[in-house]
């Protein structure tokens, strides 16, 4: 039997950190889990859009302000929040015109990957379960990850590949993050989880004439809303899933829509080599370093 929301268990005493919940599927992630008893943080650069979302929303719900755009941001963000139990990267752009965050990053990398890197570093040790990563069919569509030039300021800028490059690094960092607990033999978790493809406001914001049809379109060639985000409420949910393997819906067109199942990747999002050096990269650019605990083996001695 296909996994369904239906299957989500009571959520009470659980408390849950999601970054863009105040529209898409980060809305129904949120409506979902607080009608299940959680207490749901809903991590938002547009406050005044989530508390409206949050009146309408039965539940614990509790806007907080959060640019992922500011690493300053990222960092005053982390400095107010306690411990909980789940943390949803979820916040996302697309295919947006060449524009730099506060930092100078190139946009759609600072948010999509940079962003969430920070933020979960920042909070790692606060965290008493999982991390879930929202990566996306799109990782397929770059032929490479550039390395040495992840900031677009040596080669012309293309938003598509951009995009792409960020959803690959969403994918990597999820896996290398499993990587390090599993060495680290830590009982946390990291999940990477795609949606398929849905018709929310991620298709509205390019600045191209595509802003007054990509909704829709994505509406016919996917599913909807409240089924995309049945990935992401797998993977933030499910006791058992295994966090080696990647969720998401493998039906459709290109993986478009579908139940939840462990879904293929591409031969490049799996070269582990890869994974580290984008780790030790996004260190480098963040200022943020993750200290996971030693092995249990090496801490008694």
């Amino acid at each position: 039997m296909a996994w369904s929301t239906a299957q989500i268990g009571d959520q009470s005493g659980r408390t849950v950190v999601i970054t863009g919940a105040n529209g898409g599927l980060g809305e129904v992630v949120t409506r979902v889990l607080a009608e299940r008893g959680a207490t749901v943080i809903m991590a938002c650069r547009d406050t005044k859009k989530a508390e409206l979302v949050a009146e309408g929303i039965s539940g614990d719900v509790r806007p907080k302000s959060l640019d992922l755009a500011n690493l300053a941001s990222v960092r005053d963000f982390a400095a107010r929040i306690g411990d909980f139990d789940v943390l949803i990267n979820n916040a996302g752009l697309m295919n947006l015109p060449l524009k730099r965050t506060a930092d100078g990053f190139e946009m759609q990398f600072g948010v999509n990957h940079l962003g969430h890197f920070a933020l979960t570093g920042l909070l790692l040790n606060q965290i008493a379960d999982r991390v879930v990563t929202v990566a996306s069919i799109a990782h397929r569509q770059t032929p490479k990850l550039w390395i040495d030039d992840l900031n677009y300021e040596h080669r012309r800028y293309q938003r598509n590949l951009a995009y792409a490059q960020s959803k690959l690094a969403n994918l990597m960092f999820a896996r290398e993050l499993q990587r390090r607990l599993d060495e680290a033999r830590s009982p946390l978790r990291s999940y990477a989880v795609h949606p398929g493809v849905s018709g929310t406001d991620l298709f509205t914001r390019t600045e191209t004439p595509i802003d007054f049809f990509g909704k829709g379109f994505a509406s016919v060639w996917g599913h909807r809303p409240t089924k995309a985000a049945e990935s992401i409420l797998f993977g933030a949910t499910e006791p058992d899933a295994d966090p080696h393997l990647y969720w998401g819906p493998t039906g459709g067109l290109g993986q478009s829509r579908g139940p939840v199942r462990s879904a293929p990747s591409s031969k490049l999002s799996e070269d582990r080599d890869l994974w580290r050096r984008l780790w030790d990269a996004s260190e480098a650019m963040t200022n943020v370093t993750y200290r996971l605990p030693r092995p249990v083996d090496e801490a008694a001695r």
